[in-house]
């Protein structure tokens, strides 16, 4: 599945054709909220956890390159050998590398969002190894050729009918829609490929600079799988990925899971600090991450933008998105999407690209207020709304809109005639006026009669009348 996010808007009609989709869609986003809703009323302070937490986040950021040599020194001290890749291309050319040194035949996967980003499936693939995905909804959608809808529920656009109707085609299983036989299914065809494969390939939740050690957390065990039984672990890190100390960590445990999955805390927090085969006489011999930039160092460069890479990728802004809820994440066109991918996508992707991105927004706020790291994201929305109009990208006709309404502003006269008249025309046309692209699914308000100017100075003039019954009043008494 190759999407673009330059053909968002294609992608868009069609998800709102979809009834299924958006049924599915919304179902699963509503649960998400009301079991995180839940959890969140149980913890008096969780808006000062938001606030510590966007405090250290924003530590971090501003001083990356400190905390990025720390993290290096320390994982170099335990062990884990630490690869620095500058874009895509970079970090699929190492990990080519170390796949053929280790002679590498088959790889299994834990969900990750950033080997997404550098499209490391199909490049393994091309290269001969298989290559699996191990995390449900990644397989189901694997299955599929898709890439995940959601930031944390791969899957969420299908419904349990449709994963059946998936397996049958594919796996050659009896149709059923049960959960759980259909989790047994997937359990059986995953577990003999844990045993056999040469490498694990995972991303990270967290890193720790002053450690040298990252974390995973899941709920299913297919990353501690893939992290312990394979030869070879490899983890692919966004170099935003970081935070300070051990102790910092807690807090974004308990941030973390009620905003992905409404939970009090994930069933699995592994953590990774090194090869342990030679001291346990188990687990992988040899421990790799990538650290990627692919364009998060510029973004950490602007003192505005820079606050997006505070993202944790618990993607309760999706859920609350009412744009989401309506198309689902493959209509943004790239691996990130909902209110934090509409700011990402020209940022990682380049304004051209990203045109649309930014207003796929309805700039209701609702964002900003569900996020646990108190990520601004209305704010930065209209900041890339600015600079795609800046560089000459909006659409043609919203120019000349602009550019009327402009023109009419400079003249009061022609402003008043222009905004009296289509009020005045409504009384005799008796219905809203037609919409292009809106008003087949909705009505449009009618115009007042009146106008805002008369009712304005209405409003005026029974202020000044009052202001003197008051005056009388009080002369009187």
């Amino acid at each position: 599945m190759n999407l673009r996010a330059s053909s968002t808007r294609q992608y868009i009609r069609t998800a709102l054709k979809n009834d299924n989709l958006r049924q599915a869609v919304n179902k699963a986003t509503q649960t998400a909220l009301q079991k995180r809703l839940a959890i969140v009323e149980q913890t008096p302070n969780w808006e000062d956890l938001r606030l510590r937490a966007h405090s250290i986040k924003q530590n971090v950021i501003e001083h990356l390159d400190e905390y990025l040599e720390r993290f290096e020194k320390k994982c170099g001290e335990n062990g884990i050998h630490v690869h620095w890749a500058t874009d895509a291309e970079e970090a699929r050319t190492i990990i080519k590398k170390i796949v053929r040194q280790n002679n590498v035949a088959s790889i299994v996967k834990s969900k990750s969002l950033t080997t997404e980003e550098i499209h490391l499936n199909p490049f393994l693939t091309n290269l001969g190894v298989e290559t699996l995905e191990t995390d449900l909804g990644e397989y189901i959608v694997q299955l599929l050729d898709q890439t995940p809808s959601h930031l944390t529920a791969p899957a969420l656009h299908l419904t349990r009918q449709d994963v059946g109707r998936i397996f049958q085609q594919k796996l050659g299983v009896d149709y059923t829609e049960n959960p759980h036989e259909l989790l047994q299914i997937a359990r059986k065809k995953l577990r003999q490929k844990f045993l056999q494969a040469d490498m694990g390939i995972s991303g990270v939740n967290f890193a720790i600079a002053s450690s040298g050690a990252f974390v995973v957390i899941e709920n299913e065990a297919n990353a501690r799988l893939s992290m312990g039984l394979p030869r070879i672990h490899l983890a692919v890190m966004g170099i935003e990925k970081l935070i300070p100390t051990f102790q910092d960590l807690p807090l974004f445990l308990k941030l973390l899971p009620p905003s992905a999955t409404g939970q009090k805390q994930t069933v699995y927090v592994n953590i990774i600090g090194g090869a342990q085969y030679d001291v346990l006489g188990e687990g992988p011999e040899q421990v790799h991450i990538v650290l990627l930039d692919n364009g998060r160092s510029k973004i950490a460069a602007d003192v505005e933008l820079r606050e997006t890479l505070f993202c944790i990728r618990c993607g309760a802004c999706l859920n609350v998105c009412p744009i989401y809820q309506q198309v689902g994440g493959h209509a943004y066109g790239w691996i990130y999407m909902g209110p934090i991918g509409a700011t990402l996508i020209p940022q990682f992707l380049g304004l051209h690209e990203g045109r649309f991105a930014p207003f796929l927004s309805s700039l209701c706020g609702a964002c900003h207020e569900i996020c646990p790291m108190r990520i601004r994201i209305p704010h930065h929305l209209l900041k890339l709304r600015n600079q795609v109009v800046e560089a000459g990208f909006s659409k043609k006709g919203e120019k000349s809109v602009f550019k009327l309404w402009a023109f009419l502003a400079q003249h009061p006269v022609l402003y008043r005639l222009t905004t009296w008249l289509p009020g005045k025309i409504q009384i005799i046309y008796r219905r809203p006026f037609p919409a292009p692209g809106y008003w087949r699914k909705r009505a449009l308000g009618l115009f007042d009669s009146r106008g805002f100017r008369r009712r304005f100075l209405d409003e005026q003039k029974q202020r000044k009348r009052r202001a003197n019954i008051d005056q009388q009043h009080g002369m009187t008494t």
